[in-house]
């Protein structure tokens, strides 16, 4: 295998004006059961979060509904006041309900709280960035992003928040947000399995625009998990690193943001940026979700 020259894994992207690794972390495991309460393991998941910096990782994604609240007061605790390089993205568009659902909030009172919820529990003024979530637990959904992304463009322009993104949105959500104001990235169901979004990828990238995956690892069929284990053993490495590989060549404004709670997995996680497919390989792998 060959490997990545950058220190920053995966390389870096360009994200708004903050350079950030293209290799994440992706915040939501470190909550309970559910992603509802505080972690089964207080101490690792604060280990977590210090390690995942001590790795080079600029690019935490988080929300306060993780918990809710559980993990921004993590990452308050593990590392504010934060690195100059770090970038801690989050998302507002949906709230917890008693049962640990999900039900939508986007009306712009339900935002603006939900923007200084996030303020407060990250001890920050300014959110780096802020993702419009759109749709519901079963994906994108049609309708106009207009009412909720006008209401956080007012709250960038208040000072409250400097970048602004979209998630789990239609190729023509993004274009409405993007006459709004400038839309930084992207952030979609996507991974070798489930790739919908082929197209919007080549067309953000073509924009200068980043793509970040969520579930960059879920949703194998046990043929589709048959393949990328061969293209593993190949490779000598595991299949996650192989699918986080893979994500990394697809196109370079690809961001992931795989998560976990234990250290272990993070540094296999990370390692996973280092390694290099080859044409054949990924011409394999590119049958998985074909």
């Amino acid at each position: 295998m060959t490997t990545t020259t950058s220190t920053a894994p995966g390389g870096t992207w360009t994200l708004g004006d903050r350079t950030v690794s293209r290799v994440g972390y992706g915040v939501m495991q470190l909550a309970g059961p559910g992603v509802m309460g505080p972690p089964r393991d207080h101490d690792e998941a604060v280990a977590v979060l210090r390690e995942a910096v001590a790795l080079g990782v600029t690019h935490l994604d988080t929300s306060d509904a993780y918990g809710p609240r559980v993990t921004n007061r993590l990452i308050r605790e593990a590392l504010h006041p934060y690195p100059a390089d770090l970038l801690v993205a989050t998302k507002v568009g949906a709230r917890r309900d008693a049962v640990g659902g999900w039900p939508t909030a986007r009306h712009p009172e339900e935002l603006r709280a939900q923007v200084r919820g996030n303020l407060e529990s990250l001890g920050v003024d300014t959110l780096d960035l802020v993702y419009l979530r759109m749709g519901d637990a079963a994906g994108p959904r049609a309708g106009s992003v207009a009412e909720a992304f006008e209401t956080l463009a007012e709250l960038q322009q208040e000072g409250l928040v400097r970048h602004l993104g979209v998630s789990n949105v239609t190729a023509e959500q993004v274009a409405e947000a993007r006459t709004i104001a400038p839309v930084v990235g992207v952030q979609n169901r996507y991974n070798l399995a489930h790739r919908d979004d082929d197209e919007l990828v080549v067309r953000l990238a073509e924009d200068g625009i980043a793509f970040v995956p969520y579930f960059p690892l879920g949703g194998f069929t046990p043929l589709q998990s048959e393949t990328l284990a061969r293209v593993a053993a190949a490779a000598g490495a595991t299949p996650s690193g192989v699918a986080l590989a893979w994500l990394l060549q697809r196109s370079p404004n690809v961001l992931v943001i795989p998560g976990t709670s234990r250290v272990a997995h993070l540094r296999e996680n990370v390692a996973g940026a280092r390694l290099r497919l080859t044409g054949r390989q990924l011409a394999d792998l590119d049958t998985v979700g074909r």
